[in-house]
């Protein structure tokens, strides 16, 4: 996708929003992954050096996996912040009820960037492309698009790169293209260290994780047609001593077995009397069986929810009958 000539009019659109406000808040979606974090604080510490004398901040909850390891904690803003004119930049949100503080509602124009399909057009302006890997391969885009007048900083740099690295599983995805190794590329030029300042604090794992893997590897099942998939209640959580955010880490030990084109885990969320379902495929697509399940994604990486294991039969039929 040639980036530059589908989104140049929107590029020069969102520069013009950027300097018509005093005030700019970046939201991303609930339940961050790599490429949340990486594209909100990305952009967030770009209009930081970019714009020095606006107020720039960055929003919603922390994560206990990513956040102290990889990224900062996420600012506390008092309520009397939004009740003045600013732009709510929300990356990463296919649709509004997804959205990571609902005060961005109280924005005086918002602008959406995301890589997920465009159910929801809710911005003033929408920069969707969901043929790219990452919102952060799009959002580096539009940053280094300016890089003239407002070149990158080191931070920005470092958080693009991760959210990359991040949603396309280090490049092994499908929807990797050259124009996403030309995006990463240009963010090695500032300075970028990936094995010290991406690598190491994303891969690094503490004892808690060693006992999910071994968890998962003793709890995995696989049916007669090829569904692999784990579940983890809430008692499991509490013996692993591991918040249920951490349900997916290891997500990707089943990504590669011989006869299995549909891998998934099942996480409770006890304290919301359901079951977060995260599903992946190595070609065929998901989306659809997941949007069935209150859910919704990309082609080869959706999410769903259920609200019993009763429900689980179901879904793996679903998902069967794709194979």
């Amino acid at each position: 996708m040639e980036l530059t000539k589908t989104f140049k009019k929107e590029y020069k659109q969102v520069i013009r929003k950027i300097k018509e406000f005093d005030t700019i808040v970046v939201f991303r979606h609930q339940r961050p992954d790599y490429d949340a974090f990486g594209t909100q604080l990305g952009l967030a510490f770009w209009l930081k050096d970019s714009f020095p004398m606006k107020k720039v901040y960055y929003v919603g909850a922390n994560h206990t996996t990513f956040t102290g390891s990889l990224y900062p904690e996420m600012q506390v803003l008092e309520d009397e912040i939004f009740e003045k004119p600013f732009l709510a930049i929300v990356v990463d949100t296919g649709n509004t009820a997804r959205i990571d503080d609902e005060r961005y509602k109280k924005a005086s124009y918002i602008i959406k960037f995301d890589h997920h399909p465009n159910v929801e057009p809710y911005g003033n302006i929408n920069i969707v492309a969901n043929e790219l890997s990452s919102t952060s391969e799009l959002v580096a885009h539009f940053c280094l698009s300016f890089k003239k007048k407002y070149p990158l900083p080191l931070l920005s740099a470092k958080y693009f790169y991760s959210g990359i690295v991040g949603d396309t599983g280090r490049f092994l995805f499908s929807s990797v293209d050259k124009d996403t190794f030309n995006v990463a590329g240009e963010l090695l030029t500032y300075g970028l260290r990936p094995h010290i300042d991406v690598y190491e604090p994303m891969y690094e794992k503490d004892i808690a994780s060693l006992h999910l893997q071994r968890f998962v590897l003793d709890h995995m099942q696989v049916t007669e047609k090829g569904i692999a998939y784990y579940v983890l209640e809430d008692k499991d959580l509490k013996e692993l001593n591991i918040h249920n955010e951490r349900g997916k880490e290891f997500l990707s030990l089943m990504s590669n077995i011989k006869g299995v084109p549909i891998w998934m885990c099942i996480t409770e969320i006890k304290e919301k009397n359901e079951y977060r379902v995260s599903i992946r495929s190595r070609r065929l697509d998901i989306s659809q069986v997941a949007c069935k399940y209150h859910g919704g994604g990309h082609l080869n990486a959706s999410g769903a929810t259920i609200y019993s294991l009763e429900e689980l039969p179901l879904l793996i039929k679903d998902l069967e009958e794709l194979i």
